[in-house]
């Protein structure tokens, strides 16, 4: 679909020049996404408001042109990439923290405001927003919906949809929706608030979000444990669940994830640890003192080498980035990745982490694993050089064997990244004819002229 010098002169007086390009160099900062994929937009544009948002895509529809929306560009499936060309339609200007509601523990916000910035201001009253993907410090409120983002809290508290009540939307035809409501409840009509939700910028473009929050935890107290292999730290995981403790965080680490990251941050990790748990109590003081020591006593009785207390907010912040440098520091291994986020039940993580391990022994490549164990989310890093043909026969064969594994124990190809155009391919494995149906019918009631981030989901991958 070419678009016409009239139409990308309209688009321009809709934002303004200085928020409207088609320069190449522009245009190239929203070619890509985490996936290191490069498709090149015809134009960019930054609306302010719901208004310019409905006028892009009246105009969309009316031209017939792509528009695909975009927060951050954090994305590790390729949601946000042109694959067709058209117009990205970038969220970040509208990034207001319209009102927080302490009587009623409610916000509203903008797409575009940082998912990090909103948990600082949440919490400067007292209150907390317990969604936190890896990429909380750039990546957008917008994008994590688009995405259904979860984090390592998911396994005390849920994911983006469990916090989010209402919506205003755009539809593709250009019409404003509200969706939801403000209140703890409410069962009027279909619930078009989560089917928006997750649908990664194919069915509406979000422009005002409703979320619900609740009061801050009283106290955190963070543990490490060390194990000599993946499988005894899987182990105990299941051991935990069992027990019935249900921390907010229990985060994994495998000796490469741990190898990597030290060598990034050089905080002093243990690089010949098999495996490492990042465990996360919060509540009353009194009962995460006693919480966390039964999980020391828990972590102990099962093998861990060392169990360690962290002893203040630096000792915990050092943690953290840890674990959140983890992804960039895996190309340590290899020039190129294949980020995938399987989930799996809880209780089938020593059989998954077995599974990965045999994979890597016969293929020969590093695959290198870290992720949500307490919400069974496994992330699996295939570590590769693309430019060796062998390298990406194996991968794939690998990539393969892990999703058809993963849906033999009960689970699903993607946790919280979408599927986007990577995971396109693979969506018949888990999703039934009858069922991928009605998806693509949904599909077109909101968009009967597919102008809305074309190519995701339902397409295979495009090639670049």
């Amino acid at each position: 679909m070419a678009i016409s010098r009239k139409v990308l002169k309209k688009l321009q007086e809709i934002a303004g020049r200085d928020n409207f390009s088609t320069e190449r160099e522009e245009l190239a900062c929203y070619a890509y996404d985490a996936t290191a994929q490069h498709f090149l937009p015809d134009a960019v544009i930054f609306p302010k408001n719901s208004m310019e948002v409905s006028a892009i895509l009246s105009l969309a529809s009316e031209k017939n042109f792509f528009v695909i929306p975009r927060g951050a560009g954090s994305g590790m499936t390729g949601g946000s990439i042109p694959v067709k060309g058209g117009v990205v339609l970038v969220m970040t200007r509208m990034n207001k923290i319209l009102e927080i509601d302490c009587d009623n523990l409610i916000a509203y916000v903008e797409p575009g405001v940082i998912t990090g910035h909103f948990h600082e201001a949440v919490e400067k009253k007292g209150l907390f927003y317990p969604p936190d993907p890896a990429s909380s410090d750039f990546s957008t409120l917008g994008g994590n919906l688009a995405e259904c983002a979860g984090g390592p809290r998911a396994v005390k508290y849920g994911v983006t949809r469990d916090y989010v009540l209402g919506l205003e939307a755009v539809l593709p035809t250009g019409e404003i929706i509200k969706t939801g409501v403000q209140t703890a409840k409410g069962v009027v009509g279909y619930d078009l608030t989560r089917l928006l939700i997750g649908s990664e910028g194919t069915l509406g473009v979000i422009t005002q979000i409703t979320l619900r929050l609740i009061p801050l935890p009283q106290s955190v107290k963070t543990m490490t444990a060390v194990f000599k292999s993946m499988e005894a730290a899987a182990e105990t995981v299941s051991e935990i669940i069992r027990q019935a403790i249900i921390p907010r965080t229990i985060e994994f680490m495998d000796n490469a994830s741990i190898n990597c990251a030290e060598s990034y941050l050089g905080i002093g990790l243990p690089r010949e640890a098999g495996a490492m748990l990042l465990l996360e109590v919060d509540g009353e003081e009194h009962t995460v003192e006693t919480d966390i020591e039964k999980l020391k006593v828990l972590c102990l009785s099962q093998g861990a080498s060392d169990v360690t207390i962290a002893l203040s907010e630096v000792e915990r912040e050092n943690l953290w980035k840890a674990r959140k440098s983890i992804s960039p520091a895996l190309y340590r291994l290899a020039p190129d990745k294949i980020n995938e986020d399987i989930v799996v039940p809880k209780n089938k993580i020593p059989h998954m982490v077995r599974k990965i391990e045999n994979l890597s022994n016969k293929t020969g490549l590093s695959l290198a694993s870290f992720g949500h164990a307490g919400d069974g989310n496994i992330h699996v890093n295939i570590m590769l050089d693309k430019n060796q043909p062998d390298h990406v026969r194996k991968a794939e064969a690998a990539l393969e064997a892990l999703f058809d594994y993963t849906l033999e124990l009960g689970g699903t190809i993607s946790g919280e990244h979408g599927v986007g155009i990577t995971k396109a391919a693979f969506i018949t494995k888990e999703i039934g004819k009858v069922e991928l149906g009605l998806m693509k019918s949904i599909k077109t009631v909101f968009d009967p002229k597919g102008i809305l981030n074309p190519g995701k989901i339902f397409e295979s991958l495009v090639k670049s």
